[in-house]
């Protein structure tokens, strides 16, 4: 499923991409703001913003191709694209045309035609895995940071409420391409998704539809769910803890801790294909080792200047 807006000079722009592009827009305008209110170059924030973006859709779509179960599916893509298997019925597979697809009548899947090396790496398309982008652009971050001597920490704070104001934004753009979707539900939250968007794939994979061209029985819209609470947690640590923190990187912890409850709890309800391992997905195991990290760094900032370690 692919939210095709509009098209300039015949490229296509996708509801996915505009929302990704309006979530970076607002979160670093909101930090360039922040930084002229405190006395410090705003110009820091916008390369900060720029580098992040850069960084963040090399992160994410590295831990997604890594982690999500995709890898050999884009090395086949590359190498072999036969070895592609697309869950897909046959009037998909043909609808797609003949120059994108061949059905193979005696797996019952669908095979891309053309070689692709390069289909990991378009970053229009969805496809990403949030955490890889948040560790690869912490790291630029404090390269950067150091760089034009802008006080490490305070930006952190920044980022503690732009962050999740971004993901917000990210996470309906996820909405309309039909990525991240939950599981199957009855209940009143229950939406259903087009024919042949990823719901519609997945559950015609599981025997659940008789074609993927049919639209998807109803699910847990999960991107809403995590653009509400992304936004709760922006405004959460902007107009309360900002305010009372009691040292450099408090918001920024309050984040990290918050953040990584929320997606934990809201991956129980998740039902797309994106990696797992001891029971957990990626992002369950990721959020608890920043959860841990977020508690010694709670430590290591709220201990008084010049006491040492017990």
């Amino acid at each position: 499923m692919r939210s095709e807006l509009f098209k300039i000079f015949d490229v296509s722009v996708y509801g996915y991409s505009v929302l990704l592009l309006t979530g970076f827009l607002f979160a670093t305008a909101s930090g360039a703001a922040w930084a002229r209110r405190i006395g410090q170059d705003p110009d820091v924030i916008v390369d900060l913003g720029l580098a992040a973006l850069l960084l963040g859709v090399i992160g994410g779509k590295l831990l997604h191709v890594i982690a999500d179960g995709y890898f050999w599916d884009y090395v086949n893509l590359c190498v072999d694209p036969s070895k592609v298997d697309w869950k897909i019925d046959r009037g998909a597979c043909i609808a797609r045309g003949k120059e994108h697809a061949v059905w193979d009548a005696a797996l019952g899947v669908c095979h891309p035609v053309a070689k692709d090396c390069l289909a990991w790496a378009k970053f229009w398309n969805p496809g990403y895995a949030y955490y890889g982008g948040f560790l690869f652009a912490s790291v630029g971050a404090w390269f950067l940071l150091k760089r034009d001597q802008f006080p490490f920490w305070k930006a952190a704070d920044m980022a503690g409420f732009t962050i999740p104001l971004g993901l917000g934004f990210g996470r309906m753009g996820c909405f309309l391409s039909g990525c991240c979707f939950g599981q199957r539900t009855d209940s009143a939250f229950g939406i259903s998704f087009p024919p042949s968007s990823p719901a519609s794939d997945s559950q015609f994979k599981l025997g659940l539809l008789k074609s993927s061209r049919a639209w998807s029985l109803p699910v847990h819209p999960t991107q809403i769910y995590e653009a509400a609470v992304s936004i709760g947690i922006a405004a959460f640590l902007l107009f309360y803890l900002h305010g009372r923190k009691k040292y450099d990187g408090q918001v920024f912890v309050g984040f990290v801790v918050l953040y990584a409850v929320a997606r934990f709890l809201l991956e129980l309800l998740r039902a797309d294909d994106r990696g797992a391992a001891a029971g957990l997905s990626t992002s369950q195991l990721i959020g608890l080792a920043l959860i841990a990290g977020a508690v010694l760094l709670h430590r290591r900032l709220s201990r008084p200047a010049g006491v040492a370690a017990a």
